[in-house]
Parts: C-alpha cells; structure tokens; sequence
C-alpha cells in the first residue's frame, strides 16, 4: 500500500501512524500518571481520540482510493481531512495537558476559542466524509468483489456515528449556554457508545471485504459472510442507538 501511495496518501498514512502512536504515547502517560480514566479531564481523551483519528485517517485514505472520482478532487480531500485530524487531536491533547476539559469548556476567552475549533473542526469532518460517501453512492466503487457493499455500508454507518457526535455536541453547548457546564459535561454518555461503534465500521467492513478476496472460499460463501458481517454491525448500532435512547 506504501509503494502504490501517491505523495498525498503517503503523507495521510504517516501523520494517521504519528496520530495512533501519539494515542498509544499517551497510554503509557496514563499508566505513568493514573488520575481517572472516565470523565472530562482525563488521559482517556488524548489515547482514544489520537487512535481513533489516526485509524480513521488511515482507514479512509485506503478505502477512497476504491471511490470512482477525480485524483485532484480526492487528493484536496484527503489533505483537509488529514490537517482537521491533526487540529482535533492537538487540541484535545493540548487541553489534557492543562488538566481542563477540551470540549464545551467556555472558563476562559482561551478556552472558549478551543472549543469551539473543535466543533468548527467537527463540522469539516462531516462534510469532507460525507464528500466521499456520496461518491461511493453515486458511482459504484471499484475493488475486490465485496469491497462495494463493504465500502458502501461503512460509509453509511459512519455517517450515522457522525450524526450522534453532532448531536452529542450541539445537546452539551445548550446546557453549557443555560448555565448547566456540569451537566453538559455527562450529557454526552448516552450516544458514546452509538459514536464510537459507527466510527470504525468504514475500516472494520472494506477490511474484511479484502480479507476474504485473500481467501481459496467460493465467491458465494465469501458474500454470505460479508453480508453477515454487515447484518452484525447494523445491529450492534441499532443496539447502540435504543441503549441511547432509553439513557438519554
């Protein structure tokens, strides 16, 4: 995949790589420091965002390159969402570093302007993944043969898992804007597990989609199995969605 990259996923997979070691750096703090690992201001939030972006940045550099569309077009693409990556993590990071939350956090002008580069930062997220969602909609994606329903239904469900952080987001500034901070802080429970669990299937799907072209099984086989997969996946994020629901 290295030798095959073009300069611009090149440089997307080195800064996904040098954001999941960050996450894995800041493990090792965590085991170094202790302190919670749940709640507003804790290591938990620069070791999960830093592997979460960073394997969402690799997974998607990888998955675009089967999307019917323009080189120049998904090379712009790649670079914005590989520079929002970067400004998500640094500023989550940044804030654990302060020991002060990095989200919803208005205390002070400085904080307030880092809040809000994080959701300015979120809505480019969707926008850009929602780009390449499309294109794998409009044009049937290219590939192994699974690798369109794969690529098709991770994009789906990760557009979903973007929905719940949009609102996880929008439901923590009301509280914190009617004087509820603490509040607003906890707020964001109840749809974690629906954003976390939607945010990978992009990765998790085309992944195994390639996995299973690797693989001496009958084409059929290979895509009950596929299918399956899928049908799990959706489950685990209609489960995730009425937990949500029920804790909301």
């Amino acid at each position: 995949m290295w030798r095959a990259a073009r300069p611009c996923e090149r440089l997307c997979l080195a800064i996904g790589t040098a954001l999941v070691l960050s996450g894995l750096a800041h493990l090792l703090v965590f085991a170094v420091d202790g302190g919670p690992w749940d709640g507003p201001v804790s290591w938990r939030k620069p070791v999960t965002f830093g592997l979460s972006f960073g394997l969402t940045l690799i997974a998607v550099t990888w998955v675009t390159s089967y999307l019917r569309m323009g080189a120049r077009a998904r090379a712009v693409l790649l670079a914005v969402f590989a520079a929002d990556c970067v400004v998500e993590v640094a500023g989550i990071t940044l804030q654990a570093w302060r020991r002060v939350p990095s989200h919803l956090n208005t205390t002070t002008p400085f904080d307030t302007g880092v809040a809000m580069t994080l959701a300015v930062g979120g809505g480019v997220l969707v926008a850009v993944l929602s780009v390449f969602a499309a294109a794998a909609f409009r044009h049937r994606p290219d590939g192994p043969p699974g690798m369109p329903l794969a690529l098709r239904s991770g994009f789906a469900i990760l557009l979903v898992a973007l929905l719940a952080g949009a609102v996880m987001i929008a439901r923590g500034v009301l509280l914190s804007r009617t004087g509820h901070q603490q509040a607003a802080y906890h707020s964001t429970a109840p749809l974690k597990p629906l954003h976390g669990v939607g945010l990978h299937a992009v990765l998790v799907l085309p992944a195994l989609a390639w996995l299973l072209s690797r693989t001496a099984w009958s084409a059929a086989a290979r895509q009950r199995i596929l299918r399956a997969a899928v049908g799990g996946y959706t489950a685990a994020v209609l489960g995730a969605t009425v937990w949500a629901a029920l804790t909301w």
